[in-house]
């Protein structure tokens, strides 16, 4: 038999009471689960009595506050003075508009019910104080920075769009599915938690080798760090000198072989060229001595050892994504110092040798944070471990990444749709203890890659200006990974001939963006050797994808084209198993 009214009325009630109770419960987890080397409230709180101190002692910087509080106290009066005329049928003008890339507040009812509408713009007002009083004080710089990022995170995670009882959308979602969007909710909320982490995709729909990383190839040599597979060519011809891809190991290497429209592994081997990619082990504290070293002795200078073994070519051609990109110059450095130098060419995607500008996340890196890392979670678990990693670039973008799915999966209950950058996103990987402590303190903290025989790895100084091959640079217009003008600095640092393009979007579509689409765009040509701003002025704008350009600029320098070669690996490195192989898929 049917319920009644009173009876839907009392479980609704019920579910609501439940609800709002778990909506509190998911914000202090969500918080909770920050790396505490970014949400730790004794040092935040020390930071901002620093911060105070610092501004109380500046009477301008006093009155500067003072006058943004009597601003946001007449904004606040005509706020409350358009609530009444939205009871009495007017349309008053907003007082405060979300800004136009704010996905937050885009619902009607935000906006057309009085109630929420105040709700909102009064914390848009908050949030409008709060950012001017820190953008506008003269105080340390690096304190600064720091304070408007903890403000920013705080700021975020209060929105009422992350709470059942402010969020209008949810409240009447809920009222037209009878509680079901709830009950959904509920339900992704404890998938979640069993799992260990709030979910940006359908997991189930992907499955590398069956429709990620499907491009056919075959792992020919591994050792304890990588597996070095070679993919299978696709055209009768391919250029004499082979392709090294070296992907980052802060995340898996499938970013760069997604599916097949949208591959840049695939569109490579299309495109004529003999193709090895370097598969990195996903570590466990078994390896936490495993240093930068090792990544340099054998990863890279290994792969192309093999490389050179297969191909017969003496020299190759590398490309480096993000982290692989910093490793490729290490390398390169190196071989260069030794005299011994088998590469004809780099291609640094996304790559920071220069670390002065790390975007959001370089606001927090200090000496404590740095001795914290150390003596934490690198000491007490032999790694950083993948999750840790992933919740930290996650926070650099927490309305994107995390609210926005608070929001959709647990208020409103909606379905995960399947998207393979956010599975990749999700597939975190360890790094090893020593390697990762190295990287953090010498290269991301004290800057010492970009700087003339300041490090010293394989018992040789680097200096990146001893690199005389060709370089091509890619940097991306909007990455808050590896900042534009900082990628652009490794065009200042090496010595040989060089090529810079901006490409459009950020450190992940940026870099994946097959010309098939026609989405983003580039810059190309500006005048090199004169800085960042100059060369973004003088640069012209394209449609299309970076892929192009860069494709005739390798074709340069690939020699002549010779018969493609009708097996994989040779008689002393011989097919293992098939791409892409048993590393990529290791979990952490």
């Amino acid at each position: 038999m049917d319920k009644d009214n009173k009876e839907i009325q009392a479980d609704f009630s019920k579910l609501y009471e439940t609800y709002s109770t778990a909506g509190i419960e998911i914000f202090n987890k969500v918080m909770k689960e920050s790396p505490d080397f970014i949400n730790d409230s004794i040092e935040t709180s020390q930071d901002y009595s620093r911060f105070f101190s610092e501004v109380s002692s500046d009477k301008e910087g006093i009155a500067k506050m003072q006058a943004y509080y009597i601003d946001f106290i007449k904004k606040q009066q005509d706020l409350f003075k358009n609530l009444a005329e939205h009871q009495v049928g007017k349309k008053p003008d907003a007082v405060i508009n979300p800004a136009p890339e704010d996905k937050r507040f885009k619902a009607e009812e935000w906006n057309t019910l009085p109630y929420f509408d105040f709700v909102k713009q009064n914390y848009l007002l908050i949030s409008e104080l709060l950012t001017n009083i820190v953008s506008s004080t003269d105080v340390d710089d690096k304190l600064k920075r720091k304070i408007a990022f903890y403000t920013k995170q705080y700021i975020d995670a209060v929105s009422p769009a992350n709470f059942f009882a402010t969020n209008p959308e949810a409240m009447k979602l809920a009222y037209e599915t009878k509680g079901q969007s709830l009950i959904d909710g509920f339900n992704n909320m404890m998938t979640d938690l069993k799992d260990g982490r709030i979910n940006q995709t359908d997991t189930s729909a992907f499955e590398l080798g069956k429709n990620l990383a499907t491009t056919p190839g075959n792992v020919i040599f591994e050792n304890e760090l990588i597996q070095l597979i070679q993919y299978t060519p696709t055209t009768k011809k391919i250029y004499e000198t082979p392709v090294l891809v070296i992907p980052p190991w802060i995340n898996k290497y499938y970013i760069l072989d997604l599916k097949p429209e949208n591959s840049f592994v695939k569109f490579v081997v299309d495109s004529g060229f003999t193709t090895f990619l370097i598969s990195w082990k996903n570590p466990t504290a078994e390896m936490r001595n495993v240093a930068f070293e090792d990544y340099v002795e054998s990863g890279v200078l290994k792969a192309t050892e093999v490389m050179q073994s297969i191909t017969g070519a003496k020299k190759i051609n590398t490309v480096g994504y993000c982290l692989g990109g910093t490793l490729q110059g290490i390398t390169l450095a190196i071989s260069h110092s030794r005299k011994k130098v088998p590469f004809e060419s780099a291609t640094f995607l996304a790559s920071m040798i220069d670390f002065s500008d790390l975007g959001p996340m370089g606001d927090l890196i200090d000496e404590a944070l740095v001795r914290k890392i150390e003596e934490g979670e690198l000491k007490e678990n032999g790694m950083m471990r993948g999750k840790v990693m992933g919740n930290a670039f996650n926070v650099i973008r927490s309305n994107d990444l995390i609210w926005n799915y608070v929001t959709n999966n647990y208020l409103k209950g909606k379905k995960l749709t399947p998207f393979d950058v956010l599975y990749w996103n999700g597939d975190n990987t360890n790094l090893p203890a020593a390697m990762y402590g190295y990287y953090l303190r010498y290269m991301l903290y004290e800057n010492k890659l970009s700087r003339k025989n300041a490090l010293r790895i394989c018992d040789t100084p680097i200096d990146i200006g001893k690199i005389e091959i060709p370089t091509f640079i890619v940097g991306t217009t909007e990455d808050h990974i590896s900042p534009a003008v900082t990628t652009f600095t490794t065009t200042e640092l090496v010595s040989g001939p060089v090529e810079f393009v901006l490409g459009g979007s950020g450190h992940v579509m940026g870099i994946v963006n097959h010309p098939a689409k026609k989405k983003y765009g580039y810059f190309a040509g500006g005048e090199l050797h004169k800085g960042f701003a100059e060369w973004k002025k003088t640069a012209a704008q394209h449609e299309g994808s970076w892929w192009d350009p860069w494709t005739k600029w390798l074709k340069g320098m690939s020699g002549k084209q010779i018969d493609a070669p009708k097996t994989a690996g040779n008689t002393k490195y011989k097919v293992i198993e098939p791409a892409p192989g048993r590393y990529v898929k290791e979990k952490c």
